[in-house]
């Protein structure tokens, strides 16, 4: 198993350089980057960026600049950026410098390479914060999302689906399964819209706040209030991506155990007379729980930094969702390549614990005759 893990670590390594390549390659092509977003800014056209300018332009000469009667080159209607028509050559370099795209492309990425494997992920464009620490600002509120969601979704599947697998094709099977297809067809940010209208104060009741994770007072209460104040903002939010989550999880277990029950080790477990609790326990879980159980930090990682991005969006969440929501409409290069790099590099390591734990689950699976 060691020289299996070996192998897997090794690969990481140019995993992750060539995912960083295609990505760095893709957004670099995509119109409305950030020398285009400050433009967009300084003439007012188009979609209005976040950004402020910093380093060696101050406002007046941003205001000089970008005044069409003062120091317009004619040879600025050439310029390769949208919006740009109108503003001195002059200043586009000096924009470009600031965003450190007066470099060629490749100088660039082996620049942002070399610092990332320092985790040295550089500072925001448009925030003026290192974006470690930015990240790390914004994983609290991500991190409980994902966990609690996760908690519950497995608590809820793993029974329900064993149940329905014991009591399959019964009147509990049939309405059960009404209730998976329902939550499996309904988007999670659709229930998440109803339960705003329903209990935060859309329209009918409001029991449950419609922002952030703890209320403004949180640090002036007690540590019991704190808690149920916690409790109290992230409830409606956790159902909302449960919902979406429970039901594929519930078939995948339910299947599973159907599979395992109509083996012949089940049958001879049963005619030496032992209890059905004791078969379906402590023979049939072991196996059938094998893939459902393993996938956990998988699960982790997709709930976690994929199925609370409108979640947070929705409910006003500051966390790594709308971090990255925010950085792709503005364009913010340095927390975007640095979300992408720590989520990748976050998930191939899940993806190694993930076949650490089928091998501690079922030591009988090898993965040192495998090639990876």
């Amino acid at each position: 198993m060691y020289a299996y893990i070996i192998r897997r670590l090794a690969l990481v390594v140019p995993t992750l350089f060539g995912i960083m390549v295609i990505n760095f390659l893709v957004i670099q092509a995509a119109p409305g980057g950030p020398v285009e977003q400050m433009i967009a800014q300084i003439t007012h056209t188009g979609v209005e960026a976040t950004a402020r300018v910093s380093g060696s332009m101050d406002g007046g000469e941003i205001s000089n600049l970008a005044n069409p009667g003062a120091n317009i080159s004619a040879s600025s209607s050439n310029s390769k950026y949208r919006g740009a028509q109108g503003l001195p050559p002059e200043m586009i370099a000096q924009i470009e410098k600031q965003f450190g795209f007066d470099k060629p492309i490749h100088e660039r990425f082996w620049f942002m390479i070399g610092n990332y494997v320092r985790f040295d992920f550089g500072q925001s464009f448009f925030r003026d914060t290192d974006v470690f620490d930015l990240v790390l600002e914004k994983m609290p509120v991500s991190i409980s999302l994902g966990i609690w969601t996760t908690l519950l979704v497995y608590l809820i599947s793993i029974p329900l689906g064993i149940r329905k697998a014991v009591a399959d094709g019964s009147r509990f099977d049939m309405w059960s399964s009404g209730v998976v297809i329902i939550g499996n067809a309904i988007p999670g940010f659709l229930f998440a819209i109803l339960l705003i209208v329903v209990f935060a104060g859309g329209r009918y009741l409001d029991w449950f706040p419609l922002r952030g994770l703890t209320s403004s007072n949180w640090g002036d209460l007690s540590t019991f209030s704190q808690v149920t104040d916690y409790f109290w903002h992230i409830a409606l939010p956790v159902f909302s991506m449960v919902i979406g989550g429970f039901a594929s999880l519930t078939m995948l277990t339910k299947n599973s155990f159907l599979e395992e029950i109509n083996k012949q080790y089940v049958v001879t477990a049963r005619a030496k007379g032992l209890r059905e609790r004791n078969v379906l326990y402590g023979h049939v879980f072991r196996n059938a729980m094998l893939i459902v159980i393993a996938g956990f930090p998988s699960a982790f990682i997709g709930i976690l930094f994929t199925g609370s991005l409108l979640t947070e969006i929705i409910f006003s969440l500051d966390g790594l969702g709308l971090l990255g929501f925010e950085a792709a409409i503005n364009r913010d290069y340095p927390v975007m390549f640095a979300s992408l790099y720590f989520f990748t590099l976050l998930g191939l390591i899940m993806g190694i614990i993930g076949d650490v734990m089928y091998h501690i689950i079922d030591p009988r699976i090898d993965f040192e005759s495998q090639e990876v």
